[in-house]
């Protein structure tokens, strides 16, 4: 894992309690998924909050990890360690019953993340059902839901939300890869789920988005987002950048400098909008 001092510092003034929403903890002891996607990472707690220190982030709100499956005890340990200041987004099963669910809301919980990679094969109208099902569950404490999905599930999905009456956040900013076919009408479907509804974008994981290509290709996308409704994004850093431990979080954290060039908008995204999504109540 990269040494935190080593990490570019930040190239803007970061406002106070500046909120990564995006990183995930990786800590002995708790239990994993059989046959993970990857080795366990060095990614401790200890190690993330040497990060933060450099960069200057206040607040951080912890994302389960495949890694762990709906197991969330780690992530919200951390967030018993962290205080007032962290908050979480978990996995849950569709059948979880309300009084785990007010457990893990008293505890710092805020969102329930669907990965719907595990779902990209299976028909549309099944997945938007399922989304429909987990919004009824976080409907009831005034929980979001967020989407680790590719880019093609993202687009067939968006048309469809626009009346879902809980908020939802897309990661890795919607996983619009170019090298998947995503242009302009990628972006447009992105735009539109903006300007109506409770769509709201995470700018998170641009190496993923941008693939094989340089990061600054992923530029024009998060311009245009930023442009439209700065008040519906938020940013996350993605440590630790599974599977390359070794990325400069600070020169991530810099692209937001060129994406929002605008300070007032910067403060939207990194401090009021995690303050609507994840320290409002």
């Amino acid at each position: 894992m990269r040494a935190a001092e080593t990490n570019t510092p930040p190239a803007f003034a970061v406002p106070a309690g500046a909120c990564d929403t995006h990183f995930h903890i990786f800590e002995a002891g708790y239990p994993a998924v059989e046959n993970p996607q990857y080795t366990f990472p060095d990614a401790s707690l200890a190690k993330y909050l040497a990060l933060t220190e450099v960069l200057g982030i206040g607040r951080m709100v912890i994302v389960q990890p495949t890694y762990y499956g709906d197991d969330d005890t780690l992530a919200m340990d951390v967030v018993g360690r962290l205080g007032d200041r962290a908050r979480a987004v978990i996995r849950v099963r569709d059948d979880v019953d309300n009084a785990t669910l007010e457990s893990y809301d008293r505890r710092g919980a805020r969102a329930i993340r669907l990965d719907l990679f595990q779902r990209r094969d299976r028909p549309v109208d099944e997945t938007h059902a399922y989304i429909r099902q987990m919004a009824r569950l976080a409907r009831p404490l005034g929980w979001h839901l967020q989407f680790y999905a590719p880019g093609a599930v993202v687009h067939a999905l968006l048309p469809r939300l626009g009346d879902l009456d809980v908020p939802f956040v897309v990661d890795h900013l919607g996983y619009l890869k170019r090298s998947d076919g995503f242009g302009d009408e990628g972006v447009q479907g992105i735009l539109d789920a903006l300007s109506a509804g409770n769509c709201w974008i995470k700018l998170s994981g641009a190496y993923r988005v941008a693939a094989d290509e340089p990061m600054s290709t992923v530029t024009p996308l998060a311009r245009a987002l930023v442009d439209a409704r700065p008040d519906r994004l938020i940013w996350g850093s993605d440590w630790p950048h599974l599977p390359d431990g070794q990325r400069d979080t600070g020169e991530l954290m810099n692209l937001l400098a060129e994406w929002a060039p605008d300070p007032a908008d910067r403060e939207t995204i990194l401090v009021h909008s995690p303050d609507v999504l994840f320290f409002g109540h």
